[in-house]
């Protein structure tokens, strides 16, 4: 991945949109022509005009709306590009071996587009332009015999091709390399985390054997001492933030640690380990007002390696007053709302159907951000009703990996090695952890981590000197 350029198009240049015109003059062309000539038979009229219609299509929306940071997406409608050319010299040539010629200078034209826009092959890019020359030579082919006569009818015909050839040509001159140093989604990355290809062969392996997420939990559990988070959460409200509690300490501290430990800030999805990167995604859930009828909502909020207590603090308040303080529903809500619309039979397939398209990455990214079962971490406070923590099992819908939770704070009396007796401040908490994402000694080396800044927390008024990045 460290050989991996990026190619990006840049809506703001003209030939982006030129070739959005011409895609759009090709699939024009074809209707007109399919209306002048007649459709045909049903098959002709899904090969030969409604399957390169959608490709020139979504070829155009891809580049205008994702140029630039998944132009190589651009790879699936020219492989259906590629189809319709081989559905259509089926049509037109006879001959089998020039026929099986066509066929595979078409696969290697879109196989090497593709390779060439996931970035594989530095100065490739020079490339692209010769490799059109193979579909424009298939034209040709077709018209041979009548531009030799002069006659320029079956030219005129072929202009929706020519116009979809051309589209693809402005736009190689359109393309440019992005800064090397930023990474940028490839193949197999999801809209919500990059995938993982340098685990071990046994972190690769192990989500196949361990399916699920209750079957691959492991449970964790210690007391924090906190006498200097006590001091310190005083100091937090003397200074103006009144709400100031443990809840932001113990999520401000478990950001911290991620700085140095990355890899809890992974998922799996389709048996594969992804990694979030810089965004951390805090789910909690809520109550508008503490009484037991009051309905629960979930938060999510999106923080940062880079976070302070303050910042920790500020977003989780504007999150937190955002549903408390508006009659409105939150978008969580709503969108479970809506699903109770659907008859019991249809929302078991509909839930079906969001938990395959999420193994596949392809749930819409509005769903991500609305479901609380997406997400790096799912804390909440059994303090603030005065109990115990308990162990809250993961959810086997979605990729959230660590779910923990804290009690209620307790002292206890202690005696020292000279014989001294005092007495100390505790609180508990206890973790389910999905040991898929990293092994048992990082997991430890984590929470050693995050235990030593509980004891310093002044250390988190201050961004992170250093922040690490998770393995490619």
């Amino acid at each position: 991945m460290k050989n991996r350029i990026h190619l990006y198009v840049s809506p703001k240049n003209g030939l982006t949109w030129l070739m959005a015109l011409c895609m759009v003059a090709s699939a024009v062309a074809r209707i007109m022509f399919a209306g002048l000539k007649g459709s045909g038979e049903p098959n002709q009229m899904w090969s030969q005009i409604i399957l390169p219609i959608a490709a020139t299509a979504l070829y155009a929306l891809i580049a205008l709306l994702d140029g630039e940071e998944r132009l190589y997406k651009t790879a699936i409608p020219v492989w259906l590009m590629a189809l319709y050319g081989g559905l259509l010299i089926g049509t037109v040539v006879d001959n089998r071996i020039i026929l099986w010629l066509f066929w595979i200078a078409l696969v290697f034209f879109a196989s090497l587009y593709t390779d060439i826009l996931a970035g594989h092959r530095r100065h490739a890019i020079l490339f692209l332009m010769p490799t059109i020359c193979v579909p424009l030579a298939f034209v040709l082919y077709c018209c041979r015999g009548a531009l030799l006569d002069g006659n320029l009818r079956p030219l005129w015909l072929c202009l929706p091709d020519l116009l979809m050839l051309s589209g693809i040509l402005l736009l190689s001159f359109a393309i440019r390399i992005h800064p090397v140093g930023e990474y940028h989604p490839t193949w197999g990355d999801r809209t919500d985390g990059r995938r993982l290809r340098s685990l071990p062969p046994m972190a690769q392996v192990s989500p196949y054997i361990m399916v699920t997420r209750n079957t691959s939990t492991n449970y964790f559990q210690e007391s924090l001492e906190i006498t200097h988070v006590d001091r310190y959460i005083r100091q937090k409200r003397r200074e103006g933030l009144t709400s100031f509690g443990i809840t932001h300490v113990l999520l401000a501290c478990y950001v911290r640690a991620l700085c140095r430990y990355p890899g809890l800030n992974r998922f799996l999805a389709g048996q594969k380990v992804y990694s979030r990167g810089n965004d951390i995604q805090y789910c909690m859930t809520i109550k508008k007002e503490m009484r037991a009828d009051s309905p629960d909502t979930v938060i999510k909020v999106h923080l940062k390696p880079t976070d302070t207590a303050d910042d920790v603090y500020h977003k989780l308040q504007t999150a937190v007053e955002l549903v408390k303080n508006t009659p409105l529903d939150s978008n969580f809500d709503n969108t479970a709302g809506i699903l109770t619309l659907i008859p019991g039979v249809f929302l078991k397939f509909v839930v079906w159907l969001l938990k395959t398209l999420d193994y596949f990455g392809m749930l819409p990214k509005f769903l991500l951000e609305v479901s609380p079962f997406h997400g790096s971490l799912f804390f909440t406070s059994m303090g603030s009703l005065g109990i115990p923590p308990i162990y809250h099992h993961l959810y086997d819908f979605g990729n959230l990996p660590v779910f923990g939770s804290f009690g209620m704070k307790r002292r206890a009396t202690e005696v020292l090695e000279d014989g001294s007796v005092v007495q100390r401040k505790y609180v508990d908490v206890k973790f389910c952890l999905d040991e898929r994402i990293v092994d048992g000694y990082y997991y430890a080396a984590f929470f050693k981590h995050y235990k030593r800044i509980l004891q310093h927390p002044e250390v988190l008024d201050h961004p992170p000197e250093e922040v690490l990045h998770d393995i490619d």
